[in-house]
């Protein structure tokens, strides 16, 4: 009885809380149960300054409005009092699953319990949906004991089938739609994970506990709707809209962005948003819109629109050429009048202008820089899904990349009665080197110095593979000074993470919210627009700063003994 009164008292803690570059810190902590009571205390209870919680394996990372918010969160964290126990007040889900998985046999093997075995075992337990990551609705569940734990497939899959029910070291989850994954599949559900069409498109978020139930019947998924994953704006245009802007061309790539679904990790959802804000910005305010009015985020050039009504446009971001022409010159594709006297025009950058019914602006290649944003005066009313219209290249939320002969309709969205006066523009990356700021953390004890040094000491290249979700850097790779994997936990715009072949993916706006990678440094959040225009084929220097946030170099000898310890890594 006194051994139970002892065990009853103990107190837990936050072991200790490390620097996630300027506006987030990452709290360790020993166990899923004390994540589980953190990341209730801090959404029942928000620190000062707080934005979003996520839990992961071992950690919650903070994110805070500014700096000094999150200057002062170290100190609020270590004196918490996790000991209170958690409160499930996420309901239960019950989810009818067929166990015929492909792995199930070796996921017997495995446990030593038999294909009944784990069907007994996954069924007769409840599972509490611990935290989120890799795509929206896939939730990391803990079960009630660990006779289920098992390791990843040595060779991932392509494609995992949505709706398979699989196991990864002592998680289960249900993949919410088809992708990659490397977890063993035991099963198979038609329970829709993930909805948009419901006021809580999660069908089980953190909190939730989840009952399995084996059911005989063939179970077929729901087909998927394009409303449930993405709004496209060819929607926009089947209102008929009678005022916008019809796609010409939309060069490499164009997308609808605005500021940014923010407050959703618990739920998988990455914020997505404008890469370069200062010029998402700039451009609505040229045209008097609210600053987080939706645009189109436009690369290397290329875009073409035509005018469907009279529009006012302004162009911020990459300095390009941009040149109107005529409805006729448009049509013929003539540069001039036959006498010679020419109806194509050029509008300077960062300067409001008039788009008349009919004319057509085309942007050419960027002078420097890589992003361009077009604003028109209203916004381009695309239907917002989780309260903002930008499209999340990752995950497939919002509207589809633009496409030739797509009409996007002007919305109401203006906060001023006039334009803006033309603005000066920063100067853009060229062809020269691009320093970045970096705080370094929170997994900078992964690499010993000599590594520290060869991240700052080089100038990295851009590889043509980066994309929204990250930059991936070419040149002398990193070598950790750790073995062993990191359990996940979550991850910022900007995380400079290492995988092991030692080469750098700069993390930007449509990251995946989670990642089991060690991250070296985080690029401060003022210069993360400047990182999104850095070009294909462009080189970054990394540059110290020192540490903003409190990172104690105490550490108890628990949390010691944790961090030796190899563990899976957690992911898909």
């Amino acid at each position: 009885m006194e051994a139970v009164a002892m065990e009853t008292l103990s107190v837990h803690k936050v072991l200790s809380v490390r620097p996630v570059g300027t506006r987030a810190v990452l709290a360790e902590l020993s166990g899923t149960q004390d994540v589980l009571a953190l990341q209730t205390l801090l959404l029942e209870s928000p620190l000062p300054g707080q934005v979003d919680v996520l839990a992961a394996a071992q950690t919650v990372m903070v994110r805070a409005d500014s700096p000094a918010a999150a200057r002062r969160m170290g100190s609020f964290l270590l004196d918490l009092d996790l000991t209170a126990p958690v409160k499930q007040d996420g309901g239960l889900v019950f989810i009818d699953t067929v166990y015929d998985g492909e792995d199930l046999a070796e996921v017997g093997r495995l446990t030593g319990l038999g294909t009944d075995g784990v069907i007994e075992a996954h069924s007769g337990q409840v599972w509490t949906v611990a935290f989120a990551g890799f795509a929206p609705g896939f939730g990391y569940m803990v079960g009630e004991n660990q006779v289920l734990e098992v390791p990843r497939r040595s060779s991932p899959r392509t494609a995992v089938p949505a709706g398979s029910v699989a196991l990864a070291g002592n998680y289960s989850a249900v993949y919410p739609r088809r992708s990659p994954g490397g977890w063993q599949l035991i099963g198979r559900t038609g329970a829709r994970m993930w909805d948009l069409s419901r006021s809580e498109p999660a069908l089980a978020s953190p909190g939730h506990r989840v009952q399995f139930r084996a059911v005989r019947d063939v179970v077929t998924m729901a087909p998927e709707h394009a409303a449930s994953e993405a709004v496209t704006a060819t929607e926009v245009s089947a209102r008929e809209a009678a005022s916008g802007l019809r796609i010409v061309s939309p060069g490499l790539q164009s997308l609808i962005q605005d500021l940014g679904r923010h407050g959703h990790s618990a739920l998988g959802v990455s914020a997505a948003g404008a890469l370069d804000r200062a010029s998402l910005r700039r451009a609505n305010r040229l045209v008097g819109n609210n600053s987080s009015a939706a645009a189109i985020e436009s690369v290397a050039g290329g875009l073409k629109v035509q005018a469907v009504g009279d529009q006012v446009l302004a162009v911020a971001g990459a300095p390009s050429e941009l040149t109107i022409a005529s409805p006729s010159d448009a049509e013929s594709g003539s540069d001039a009048d036959s006498d010679g006297t020419g109806r194509q025009r050029t509008v300077p950058m960062a300067t409001p202008f008039a788009l008349l019914d009919g004319e057509t602006l085309t942007l050419g290649a960027p002078e420097a820089g890589f992003r361009s944003y077009l604003a028109v005066r209203g916004g381009v009313d695309a239907a917002p899904v989780l309260g903002s219209r930008s499209t999340d290249t990752m995950s497939g939320i919002g509207p589809a990349p633009l496409a030739a002969g797509q009409l996007l309709a002007s919305g109401d969205v203006t906060e001023s009665g006039v334009v803006g006066d033309p603005e000066l523009q920063p100067d853009f990356p060229g062809e020269g080197v691009t320093v970045l700021d970096i705080v370094l953390g929170p997994r900078a004890d992964w690499f010993d110095e000599s590594a520290l040094d060869s991240l700052c000491g080089q100038d990295w290249v851009v590889k043509p593979q980066s994309n929204r979700v990250g930059m991936r850097l070419d040149g002398t790779p990193l070598e950790r000074g750790r073995q062993g994997e990191l359990p996940s936990e979550g991850t910022v715009a900007g995380a400079i993470q290492v995988p092991p072949e030692g080469l750098p993916v700069l993390f930007l706006a449509d990251h995946p919210i989670t990642g089991g990678y060690p991250v070296i440094g985080v690029v401060v959040d003022h210069q993360l627009d400047l990182a999104a225009q850095v070009p294909i084929g462009g080189s970054i220097r990394f540059r110290r700063v020192p540490e903003q946030t409190p990172s104690p170099e105490q550490k108890t000898s628990e949390q010691t003994s944790t961090e030796q310890t190899s563990q899976e890594k957690v992911s898909n």
